[in-house]
């Protein structure tokens, strides 16, 4: 065994102006599949986040709220925990940039820059800076926009462009304005601190450290083009690197430089430090050394980013790690965007995507994590959401193929033989096995390179062929004779223990199911290479569920009018009948007697397949306890599966006509409950008696 790597690992810190959006979330969980990969192969892993708490913005956004900017971002903070768990995303520690830690630690990289022996990296000059003559104040380079002098791309801000990626200065801009009050800037002088990144010694060291593999290509192609000195297509030039701006006048909510009163740095500077804050916190709180963690040759250090702050992660922060006596990144991986239907996300046009209204909607965290899961590479590339491929992923792939293996032996395995396997596989059944877990290692090396879409697609690959194996020897026809028990026995083993292999393949990407298949089968799915075999299983329980349409209209549905609310009257006010319970008003009245003529019974879900030709029907054969089996057909295929129907006893209404459909007859009706409003409210629930009820006992 390879000696177990020590790797701190960290994602971009969301600014705290906000809520997380779904591209926060993608990035977290991208990460979080990293690391949990790791620590399944035994390696030592400390994975931080922070808020990105100072700047401006945070100034002005606390101030309009009436709040300091320490009890602004405290607030946003305290929102963080429900998205995180919410998605089974797990830091390690999540702090802040406005810690004591991060104001030390930015400070001392600051001097350490400035009080080189070998000639300082930082320099003080005075420049004409833009000052909004209506708001009184220095402008912030994000609250000053224009077109940008190189792509004359319109409404860009004063430090990039986020079209061409360029870096430049809020004077370079074209026809500048205050985003602040829409006036035309004043300049005006002023002092600044600026870190000198066109230094040879920064030049060199961040010629080697962007173009030497460690990169990805698209990024380091990029990257190389901001070196240069060299003609641009609109007869511009690049100059190469520039020196870079760290300070900003008071008033601003930040840290301020030392020795510089009412000076502070610029957010940039520090926030990135915070990724250190973050680590040192939890270290010293498990009583650990910060330095002599951080000292260690073999540590490895990594940064999961979007695409759009690729310049402050490959030039800016390296090059003050570096140039501060500090150990860089080992890598920065870069990620794309995460569109909806081919656009950029936006509520108003129904084309956001909420994850607090996607757990609200009672949609699992699994879901959404494996579907990023397919799409993701290693390439910086966008990825793209639609309604139908996620269905598509999760039903099919997921729960078709997946999940399908188990329901498909389990049954079998607990009424036939106690829910012990037996270790006699059988040679096609030991070859299928040996397949499978001889592709541990290519899996492996697709997870620790980050390609994850690879991944799902040869996990899927495995799961076609243990299905294959199990429709050729058909476990469902074995089970009418006894005399096949033995063969039984081997095919369902069989089943179960490829089963296990394919949920340890998937547990960096599900982990909370791959928790609840180790309690099901009794083996670990936390260690990568486990070799051990599926000795008995508990009694099989639901492991997931399927997506409705239903659900996923109400997620891209737009916000509701609150005029229109469920229970409002015509003029907004509340109806007399105050709230209408589970989303639909209370039906008339009826009599005792009139109840009475509705015969429910209990009645055992004998058998349940899918209905060709439909989506939402599912055939149920069930016993009433009338010697006989009656065919009902309901609407619940987006709710169940037949695997989890098989076995159930629901309530039927008895005595409702027989119905003629074009499927079939319809003997009677099973009872579900669901919301009034069933787009914003999506799923439907099969009622279930109380455990002891038989078939034909009748619900009174």
């Amino acid at each position: 065994m390879p000696p177990a790597r020590k790797l701190f690992v960290t994602t971009a810190l969301p600014y705290a102006n906000g809520s997380f959006h779904i591209g926060h979330i993608m990035e977290y969980i991208q990460a979080d599949i990293w690391v949990r990969f790791q620590r399944m192969q035994g390696h030592a892993v400390n994975f931080v986040g922070a808020d990105d708490t100072h700047g401006a913005p945070i100034m002005i956004a606390a101030e309009k709220a009436g709040k300091t900017p320490q009890a602004f971002v405290a607030d946003v903070a305290a929102g963080r925990k429900q998205y995180l768990d919410g998605f089974h995303i797990g830091f390690d520690n999540w702090y802040s940039t406005d810690a004591p830690e991060n104001h030390a630690l930015a400070r001392q990289i600051y001097r350490d820059l400035r009080d080189r022996a070998d000639g300082s990296l930082i320099e003080v000059r005075r420049i004409a800076q833009f000052f909004d003559p209506e708001k009184n104040m220095f402008l912030p380079d994000r609250y000053i926009q224009g077109e940008c002098p190189r792509c004359h791309a319109k409404a860009q801000y004063g430090d990039n462009c986020e079209v061409c990626g360029a870096v430049h200065s809020p004077t370079d801009l074209i026809d500048p304005f205050s985003a602040l009050s829409g006036a035309r800037p004043e300049l005006r002088d002023s002092e600044h601190f600026f870190f000198k990144l066109s230094d040879p010694r920064c030049v060199e060291f961040l010629e080697k450290w962007t173009q030497d593999g460690r990169l990805q290509p698209e990024v380091a192609n990029k990257v190389r083009e901001w070196f240069s000195v060299r003609s641009l297509p609109d007869g511009s030039r690049s100059e190469g690197l520039g020196d870079w701006d760290i300070s900003r006048d008071a008033p601003y909510f930040g840290i301020e430089i030392p020795d510089a009163p009412g000076k502070y740095f610029y957010v940039w500077l520090d926030a990135p430090v915070g990724y250190l804050a973050s680590l040192q916190n939890l270290l010293e709180r498990r009583g650990e050394s910060f330095d002599a963690y951080m000292a260690d040759p073999a540590l490895e250090q990594y940064h999961f980013i979007g695409k759009d702050i690729v310049t402050f992660h490959t030039l800016f922060w390296p090059a003050m790690l570096h140039l501060s006596g500090r150990k860089t990144p080992d890598n920065v991986f870069v990620h794309g965007f995460l569109t909806v239907n081919g656009e950029k996300m936006s509520k108003s046009r129904g084309t956001g995507l909420d994850p607090l209204k996607y757990l609200r909607l009672g949609m699992d965290a699994e879901w959404l994590r494996y579907y990023l899961a397919a799409k993701l590479s290693a390439r910086n590339e966008d990825i793209d959401f639609t309604a139908e491929d996620f269905m598509a992923r999760v039903n099919s792939d997921l729960i078709g193929k997946y999940v399908n293996i188990a329901s498909r032996a389990a049954g079998f395995l607990s009424r036939r033989f106690d829910g012990r396997l037996t270790g006699d596989f059988g040679a096609p059944g030991a070859a299928l096995l040996a397949d499978v877990r001889g592709a541990r290692d290519a899996i492996a090396r697709m997870y620790e390179a980050r390609e994850y879409g690879k991944a799902t697609r040869e996990i899927m690959l495995l799961a076609d062929r243990v299905n294959a194996y199990a429709d050729q020897n058909k476990p469902w026809d074995l089970a009418r004779d006894a005399a096949n028990d033995p063969a039984l026995h081997q095919v369902c083993s069989v089943l179960m223990n490829a089963f296990a292999e394919l949920t340890r393949y998937l547990a960096p990407v599900l982990p909370g199911l791959a928790d609840a298949v180790q309690d099901f089968l009794g083996v670990s799915m936390r260690q990568w290479n486990a070799e051990h075999a599926v000795q008995a299983i508990a009694p099989y329980q639901h492991l997931m569920r399927r997506v409705a349409p239903e659900q996923l209209a109400a997620l891209f549905a737009p916000p509701e009018d609150p005029a229109r609310a469920v229970g409002e009257g015509a003029d907004g006010a509340e109806g007399a009948q105050g709230p209408a319970p589970g989303g639909a008003a209370l039906a008339p009245a009826i009599s005792i007697d009139e109840f009475g003529k509705i015969d429910l019974r209990i009645a055992l879900i004998v058998d349940c397949a899918p209905v060709e030709g439909s989506t939402r029907l599912l055939r149920l054969s069930l016993d009433a306890g009338e010697g006989r089996l009656r065919n009902v057909f309901s609407a619940i295929a987006g709710a169940c599966t037949p695997q989890d129907l098989v076995g159930k006893h629901t309530v039927l209404v008895a005595n409702l006509a027989p119905r003629k459909m074009k499927f079939g007859v319809s003997e009677g009706m099973v009872l579900c409950a669901s919301h009034g409003d069933e787009k914003a409210h999506p799923g439907i629930y099969l009622l279930t008696p109380w455990p002891g009820a038989t078939p034909g006992m009748r619900v009174r």
